[in-house]
């Protein structure tokens, strides 16, 4: 199993940082994908750039404080936990926890050189703030 956890503070207040992490038909902030196909309610399936898919069913969606997800694409599956919390100047801490179980071993091996969890944490944490107009 391999684990990444962020955490990271935002000037918005929870609502508009939940609103945008949830919001699966609008992707265009996202410099990771291509495309989010929403398929139902709790299912959407994610595009990378180079093509690569992951399904995703969505497993908790407590507004504004939980948001879990279980992912799923040919080389591993997972848990996605994202949490939400309003600070004292009424901004956004989020922390986001991943877990992944990669279905070979060599691909365990591979997704150490090729997968950094973390900056893919990192790259989402930038998106997001270039979204909600925080880039300084």
């Amino acid at each position: 199993m391999r684990k990444s956890e962020l955490t990271a503070t935002f000037k918005s207040d929870i609502n508009t940082v939940w609103n945008v992490v949830t919001n699966n038909k609008d992707f265009s902030w996202r410099s990771d994908l291509d495309r989010i196909e929403v398929l139902d309610e709790v299912n959407f399936v994610e595009y990378t750039k180079d093509g690569f898919s992951t399904c995703f069913k969505i497993t908790t969606k407590e507004k504004p404080y939980l948001y879990k997800f279980d992912m799923e694409n040919k080389n591993f599956n997972g848990v996605w936990v994202g949490k939400f919390r309003e600070t004292e100047d009424g901004g956004t801490e989020i922390t986001f926890i991943e877990e992944i179980y990669i279905k070979s071993k060599v691909m365990e091996v591979l997704s150490h050189l090729f997968m950094n969890l973390k900056k893919m944490q990192n790259t989402y944490v930038k998106d997001l703030k270039v979204k909600l107009g925080e880039d300084e």
